[in-house]
Protein backbone atom coordinates (compact mmCIF):
# COMPACT_ATOMS: atom_id res chain seq x y z
CA UNK A 1 0.00 0.00 0.00
CA UNK A 2 2.62 2.11 0.92
CA UNK A 3 4.73 1.72 -2.31
CA UNK A 4 1.34 2.67 -3.99
CA UNK A 5 1.03 6.05 -2.44
CA UNK A 6 4.78 7.01 -3.46
CA UNK A 7 3.92 5.62 -6.86
CA UNK A 8 1.13 7.97 -6.81
CA UNK A 9 2.83 11.09 -5.43
CA UNK A 10 5.82 10.34 -8.24
CA UNK A 11 2.85 11.18 -10.92
CA UNK A 12 1.32 14.15 -8.79
CA UNK A 13 -0.05 16.36 -10.77
CA UNK A 14 1.80 19.62 -9.16
CA UNK A 15 4.94 17.53 -8.88
CA UNK A 16 5.29 17.09 -12.45
CA UNK A 17 4.57 20.73 -12.66
CA UNK A 18 7.51 21.60 -9.96
CA UNK A 19 9.64 19.14 -12.45
CA UNK A 20 9.22 20.44 -15.68
CA UNK A 21 10.34 23.43 -14.72
CA UNK A 22 12.95 22.99 -12.30
CA UNK A 23 13.82 19.01 -12.93
CA UNK A 24 14.86 18.62 -16.91
CA UNK A 25 16.49 15.85 -15.92
CA UNK A 26 13.49 13.98 -14.89
CA UNK A 27 11.99 14.64 -19.19
CA UNK A 28 13.06 11.21 -19.77
CA UNK A 29 11.11 9.53 -17.23
CA UNK A 30 8.08 11.67 -17.46
CA UNK A 31 7.78 11.26 -21.23
CA UNK A 32 7.96 7.34 -20.61
CA UNK A 33 4.32 7.12 -18.99
CA UNK A 34 3.43 7.66 -22.44
CA UNK A 35 1.22 10.06 -24.67
CA UNK A 36 -1.94 9.48 -22.56
CA UNK A 37 -0.33 11.08 -19.80
CA UNK A 38 1.62 13.75 -21.27
CA UNK A 39 -1.78 14.65 -22.73
CA UNK A 40 -3.92 14.55 -19.42
CA UNK A 41 -0.91 16.71 -17.49
CA UNK A 42 -0.95 19.72 -20.60
CA UNK A 43 -4.80 19.38 -20.30
CA UNK A 44 -4.93 20.35 -16.23
CA UNK A 45 -2.61 23.03 -17.46
CA UNK A 46 -4.89 24.56 -20.15
CA UNK A 47 -7.88 23.94 -17.87
CA UNK A 48 -6.29 26.24 -15.17
CA UNK A 49 -5.41 28.75 -17.70
CA UNK A 50 -9.01 28.85 -19.48
CA UNK A 51 -10.68 29.06 -15.91
CA UNK A 52 -8.52 32.22 -15.10
CA UNK A 53 -8.80 34.00 -18.86
CA UNK A 54 -13.01 33.19 -18.48
CA UNK A 55 -13.09 35.01 -14.70
CA UNK A 56 -11.30 37.87 -16.12
CA UNK A 57 -13.19 37.85 -18.81
CA UNK A 58 -16.65 37.42 -16.71
CA UNK A 59 -15.28 40.44 -14.60
CA UNK A 60 -14.43 42.43 -17.46
CA UNK A 61 -18.42 41.14 -18.62
CA UNK A 62 -19.58 42.66 -15.45
CA UNK A 63 -17.62 46.10 -15.26
CA UNK A 64 -18.94 46.32 -19.18
CA UNK A 65 -22.73 45.90 -17.81
CA UNK A 66 -22.13 48.28 -15.21
CA UNK A 67 -20.73 51.13 -17.48
CA UNK A 68 -23.43 50.11 -19.94
CA UNK A 69 -26.44 50.57 -18.15
CA UNK A 70 -25.66 54.46 -17.26
CA UNK A 71 -24.97 54.55 -21.34
CA UNK A 72 -28.37 53.15 -22.10
CA UNK A 73 -30.03 55.36 -19.92
CA UNK A 74 -28.06 58.44 -20.77
CA UNK A 75 -27.10 58.29 -24.60
CA UNK A 76 -28.15 55.23 -26.28
CA UNK A 77 -31.12 55.32 -28.62
CA UNK A 78 -34.03 52.64 -28.20
CA UNK A 79 -34.36 49.57 -29.00
CA UNK A 80 -36.14 45.98 -29.10
CA UNK A 81 -35.39 42.30 -29.30
CA UNK A 82 -38.12 39.67 -30.74
CA UNK A 83 -38.00 36.32 -32.20
CA UNK A 84 -33.95 36.32 -32.18
CA UNK A 85 -33.51 39.83 -33.79
CA UNK A 86 -32.05 43.14 -32.78
CA UNK A 87 -33.41 46.29 -33.63
CA UNK A 88 -31.88 49.55 -32.49
CA UNK A 89 -33.97 52.68 -33.61
CA UNK A 90 -31.31 54.62 -35.56
CA UNK A 91 -30.20 54.95 -39.02
CA UNK A 92 -26.74 54.96 -39.26
CA UNK A 93 -24.12 52.58 -37.07
CA UNK A 94 -22.96 53.72 -33.64
CA UNK A 95 -19.55 53.66 -33.02
CA UNK A 96 -17.60 53.97 -30.00
CA UNK A 97 -14.16 54.22 -30.06
CA UNK A 98 -11.56 52.52 -27.76
CA UNK A 99 -10.58 55.41 -26.27
CA UNK A 100 -14.33 55.90 -24.61
CA UNK A 101 -15.26 52.18 -24.23
CA UNK A 102 -13.95 49.68 -21.29
CA UNK A 103 -13.71 46.69 -24.16
CA UNK A 104 -12.46 48.42 -27.22
CA UNK A 105 -13.78 49.55 -29.98
CA UNK A 106 -17.65 48.93 -30.51
CA UNK A 107 -19.91 49.10 -33.63
CA UNK A 108 -23.68 48.51 -33.57
CA UNK A 109 -25.40 48.11 -36.56
CA UNK A 110 -28.71 46.22 -36.59
CA UNK A 111 -29.12 47.20 -40.08
CA UNK A 112 -26.51 45.60 -42.38
CA UNK A 113 -26.64 41.37 -42.80
CA UNK A 114 -24.09 41.86 -45.68
CA UNK A 115 -20.70 39.79 -45.04
CA UNK A 116 -18.90 42.44 -46.87
CA UNK A 117 -19.35 44.87 -44.29
CA UNK A 118 -19.22 42.65 -41.31
CA UNK A 119 -15.86 41.68 -42.12
CA UNK A 120 -14.90 45.27 -42.18
CA UNK A 121 -16.16 45.37 -39.01
CA UNK A 122 -14.19 42.38 -37.96
CA UNK A 123 -11.19 44.17 -39.47
CA UNK A 124 -11.48 47.26 -38.26
CA UNK A 125 -11.92 45.79 -34.57
CA UNK A 126 -9.38 43.60 -35.28
CA UNK A 127 -6.93 46.90 -36.13
CA UNK A 128 -7.63 48.17 -32.21
CA UNK A 129 -7.09 45.33 -30.66
CA UNK A 130 -10.20 44.52 -29.49
CA UNK A 131 -13.92 45.11 -29.57
CA UNK A 132 -17.01 44.14 -29.72
CA UNK A 133 -19.77 44.23 -33.00
CA UNK A 134 -23.39 44.18 -32.19
CA UNK A 135 -25.44 42.77 -35.26
CA UNK A 136 -29.22 42.42 -35.68
CA UNK A 137 -28.97 38.74 -34.81
CA UNK A 138 -25.50 38.24 -32.92
CA UNK A 139 -23.05 40.04 -31.14
CA UNK A 140 -19.17 38.62 -31.93
CA UNK A 141 -16.53 39.70 -29.58
CA UNK A 142 -12.82 40.12 -30.35
CA UNK A 143 -10.54 39.64 -27.18
CA UNK A 144 -6.39 40.22 -26.93
CA UNK A 145 -6.53 37.23 -24.95
CA UNK A 146 -8.12 34.74 -27.29
CA UNK A 147 -7.55 34.13 -31.14
CA UNK A 148 -9.86 34.69 -33.68
CA UNK A 149 -13.09 36.32 -32.41
CA UNK A 150 -15.96 34.85 -30.56
CA UNK A 151 -19.53 34.57 -32.19
CA UNK A 152 -22.64 34.76 -29.62
CA UNK A 153 -26.31 34.12 -31.03
CA UNK A 154 -28.53 36.29 -29.39
CA UNK A 155 -31.02 33.15 -28.92
CA UNK A 156 -29.00 30.84 -27.80
CA UNK A 157 -27.31 32.67 -25.22
CA UNK A 158 -31.17 34.17 -23.83
CA UNK A 159 -33.12 30.75 -24.20
CA UNK A 160 -31.26 29.90 -21.53
CA UNK A 161 -32.13 32.44 -19.51
CA UNK A 162 -35.92 31.99 -20.91
CA UNK A 163 -35.89 35.68 -22.27
CA UNK A 164 -38.14 36.10 -25.39
CA UNK A 165 -38.30 39.67 -25.81
CA UNK A 166 -37.00 43.01 -24.69
CA UNK A 167 -36.76 46.82 -24.57
CA UNK A 168 -34.57 49.33 -23.48
CA UNK A 169 -36.28 49.82 -19.80
CA UNK A 170 -36.71 46.10 -19.80
CA UNK A 171 -32.69 45.62 -20.38
CA UNK A 172 -32.20 48.09 -17.32
CA UNK A 173 -34.16 46.42 -14.97
CA UNK A 174 -32.97 43.31 -15.69
CA UNK A 175 -29.77 44.24 -15.23
CA UNK A 176 -30.07 44.79 -11.85
CA UNK A 177 -32.22 41.35 -11.29
CA UNK A 178 -30.17 38.29 -9.86
CA UNK A 179 -30.98 36.72 -13.79
CA UNK A 180 -27.54 38.37 -14.51
CA UNK A 181 -26.26 35.50 -12.67
CA UNK A 182 -27.24 32.79 -15.01
CA UNK A 183 -25.74 35.18 -17.69
CA UNK A 184 -22.99 35.06 -15.76
CA UNK A 185 -22.68 31.24 -15.37
CA UNK A 186 -23.45 30.31 -19.27
CA UNK A 187 -20.82 33.31 -20.33
CA UNK A 188 -18.34 31.57 -18.15
CA UNK A 189 -19.05 27.96 -19.99
CA UNK A 190 -19.45 28.96 -22.78
CA UNK A 191 -16.07 30.83 -22.70
CA UNK A 192 -14.44 28.04 -21.20
CA UNK A 193 -15.08 25.25 -23.58
CA UNK A 194 -14.29 27.74 -26.68
CA UNK A 195 -10.86 28.88 -24.69
CA UNK A 196 -9.87 25.31 -23.79
CA UNK A 197 -10.46 23.66 -27.30
CA UNK A 198 -8.41 26.51 -28.81
CA UNK A 199 -5.57 26.44 -26.57
CA UNK A 200 -5.49 22.62 -26.57
CA UNK A 201 -5.25 22.93 -30.39
CA UNK A 202 -2.78 25.59 -30.17
CA UNK A 203 -0.61 23.96 -27.76
CA UNK A 204 -0.92 20.33 -29.07
CA UNK A 205 0.73 22.61 -32.72
CA UNK A 206 3.38 24.19 -31.06
CA UNK A 207 4.69 21.12 -29.48
CA UNK A 208 4.80 19.23 -32.54
CA UNK A 209 6.78 21.47 -34.26
CA UNK A 210 9.16 21.77 -30.81
CA UNK A 211 9.41 17.81 -31.30
CA UNK A 212 10.31 18.23 -34.73
CA UNK A 213 13.28 20.98 -33.49
CA UNK A 214 14.25 18.33 -30.46
CA UNK A 215 14.35 15.37 -33.12
CA UNK A 216 16.79 17.42 -35.36
CA UNK A 217 18.79 18.33 -31.68
CA UNK A 218 18.69 14.29 -31.20
CA UNK A 219 20.80 13.76 -34.37
CA UNK A 220 23.30 16.38 -33.30
CA UNK A 221 23.54 15.11 -30.16
CA UNK A 222 23.92 11.97 -31.64
CA UNK A 223 21.56 9.91 -29.50
CA UNK A 224 18.55 7.91 -31.01
CA UNK A 225 15.13 8.78 -29.23
CA UNK A 226 12.03 8.02 -30.90
CA UNK A 227 9.87 10.47 -31.99
CA UNK A 228 7.02 9.92 -29.68
CA UNK A 229 9.49 10.68 -26.52
CA UNK A 230 10.28 13.86 -28.09
CA UNK A 231 7.08 14.57 -28.77
CA UNK A 232 6.35 13.70 -24.61
CA UNK A 233 9.09 15.90 -23.86
CA UNK A 234 7.48 18.83 -25.71
CA UNK A 235 4.81 19.00 -23.97
CA UNK A 236 6.30 18.71 -20.67
CA UNK A 237 8.97 21.76 -22.04
CA UNK A 238 6.00 23.86 -22.67
CA UNK A 239 5.19 24.06 -19.11
CA UNK A 240 6.83 27.19 -18.38
CA UNK A 241 6.12 29.16 -21.89
CA UNK A 242 1.88 28.53 -20.87
CA UNK A 243 2.29 29.55 -17.02
CA UNK A 244 3.81 32.72 -18.60
CA UNK A 245 1.37 33.48 -21.28
CA UNK A 246 -1.06 32.74 -18.31
CA UNK A 247 0.48 35.60 -16.49
CA UNK A 248 0.82 37.93 -19.61
CA UNK A 249 -3.18 37.18 -20.45
CA UNK A 250 -4.20 38.21 -16.94
CA UNK A 251 -2.33 40.86 -17.04
CA UNK A 252 -3.96 42.19 -20.74
CA UNK A 253 -7.32 41.82 -19.17
CA UNK A 254 -6.94 44.46 -16.91
CA UNK A 255 -3.92 46.74 -18.14
CA UNK A 256 -3.14 47.09 -21.77
CA UNK A 257 0.16 45.70 -22.03
CA UNK A 258 2.04 44.42 -24.91
CA UNK A 259 4.96 42.69 -24.82
CA UNK A 260 6.61 42.77 -28.74
CA UNK A 261 8.35 39.13 -30.23
CA UNK A 262 6.19 37.08 -26.78
CA UNK A 263 5.69 34.61 -29.16
CA UNK A 264 9.08 34.12 -30.09
CA UNK A 265 9.81 34.10 -26.49
CA UNK A 266 7.09 31.48 -25.86
CA UNK A 267 8.72 28.64 -28.25
CA UNK A 268 12.16 30.05 -27.47
CA UNK A 269 12.14 29.13 -23.70
CA UNK A 270 10.37 25.25 -24.56
CA UNK A 271 12.80 24.85 -27.36
CA UNK A 272 15.99 25.84 -24.62
CA UNK A 273 14.08 23.18 -21.67
CA UNK A 274 13.59 20.67 -24.77
CA UNK A 275 17.13 21.09 -26.36
CA UNK A 276 18.52 21.48 -22.45
CA UNK A 277 17.07 17.76 -21.71
CA UNK A 278 17.91 16.11 -24.86
CA UNK A 279 21.81 17.53 -24.51
CA UNK A 280 21.21 16.45 -20.71
CA UNK A 281 20.33 12.97 -21.56
CA UNK A 282 22.97 12.67 -23.83
CA UNK A 283 25.61 13.48 -20.73
CA UNK A 284 23.98 11.04 -18.75
CA UNK A 285 24.41 8.48 -21.50
CA UNK A 286 27.94 9.20 -22.02
CA UNK A 287 28.42 8.87 -18.31
CA UNK A 288 26.66 5.78 -18.26
CA UNK A 289 29.07 4.68 -21.26
CA UNK A 290 32.16 5.58 -19.29
CA UNK A 291 30.98 3.76 -16.19
CA UNK A 292 29.79 0.89 -18.41
CA UNK A 293 33.61 1.01 -19.94
CA UNK A 294 35.14 1.26 -16.01
CA UNK A 295 33.11 -2.02 -15.08
CA UNK A 296 34.46 -3.50 -18.23
CA UNK A 297 37.84 -2.54 -17.54
CA UNK A 298 37.71 -3.82 -13.91
CA UNK A 299 36.10 -6.84 -15.20
CA UNK A 300 38.91 -7.39 -17.99
CA UNK A 301 41.37 -7.15 -14.94
CA UNK A 302 39.06 -9.21 -12.44
CA UNK A 303 39.55 -11.68 -15.53
CA UNK A 304 42.66 -11.60 -15.88
CA UNK A 305 44.09 -11.96 -12.55
CA UNK A 306 41.65 -14.97 -12.00
CA UNK A 307 43.60 -16.31 -15.14
CA UNK A 308 46.67 -15.46 -13.31
CA UNK A 309 46.38 -17.24 -10.36
CA UNK A 310 44.64 -20.35 -12.08
CA UNK A 311 48.07 -20.20 -14.24
CA UNK A 312 49.76 -19.61 -11.29
CA UNK A 313 47.81 -22.52 -9.40
CA UNK A 314 48.33 -25.10 -12.44
CA UNK A 315 51.87 -24.48 -12.68
CA UNK A 316 52.46 -25.35 -8.86
CA UNK A 317 50.09 -28.26 -9.01
CA UNK A 318 52.09 -29.26 -12.19
CA UNK A 319 55.24 -28.40 -10.02
CA UNK A 320 53.74 -30.58 -7.24
CA UNK A 321 52.73 -33.40 -9.09
CA UNK A 322 56.55 -34.00 -10.81
CA UNK A 323 58.07 -33.26 -7.50
CA UNK A 324 55.69 -36.21 -6.15
CA UNK A 325 56.54 -38.03 -9.19
CA UNK A 326 60.41 -37.37 -8.84
CA UNK A 327 60.26 -38.35 -5.62
CA UNK A 328 58.33 -41.57 -6.32
CA UNK A 329 60.66 -42.63 -8.59
CA UNK A 330 64.18 -41.84 -6.31
CA UNK A 331 62.24 -44.13 -3.76
CA UNK A 332 61.65 -46.73 -6.58
CA UNK A 333 65.52 -46.63 -7.53
CA UNK A 334 66.43 -46.57 -4.08
CA UNK A 335 64.50 -49.71 -3.41
CA UNK A 336 65.89 -51.35 -6.59
CA UNK A 337 69.55 -50.07 -5.66
CA UNK A 338 68.79 -52.10 -1.68
CA UNK A 339 67.37 -55.21 -3.50
CA UNK A 340 70.27 -55.50 -5.73
CA UNK A 341 73.04 -55.45 -2.60
CA UNK A 342 72.88 -59.15 -1.42
CA UNK A 343 73.09 -60.33 -4.95
CA UNK A 344 76.35 -59.08 -5.56
CA UNK A 345 77.72 -60.46 -2.03
CA UNK A 346 76.90 -64.19 -2.94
Amino acid sequence: MSEEKEEKVKTNFFHKLWNSITKIEKYPDMAAEGMGRAFIYISKIIAILAVILCLGLVFQTYEILQEGIAYLQNEFPDFSYKEGKLEVFTENRITISEENSYIGRTIIDTKTEDTQIINQYINEVTKAGSGVIVLKDKVLLKSKGIAGTINYQYQDILEKIKIQEFTKQTVIEMANSSKMISLYVSLFLTLFIYSFVMYVLTTLTNAIFLSIFGYLATWVARIKMRFLAVFNMSIYALTLSIILNMIYIAINLFIDFQMEYFQVMYISVAAIYLVAAIFLLKTEFVKQQMELMKIAEAQEIVKREIQEREEKEKQEQEKKERQEKDKKEEEQQKKNEGGEAPADAC
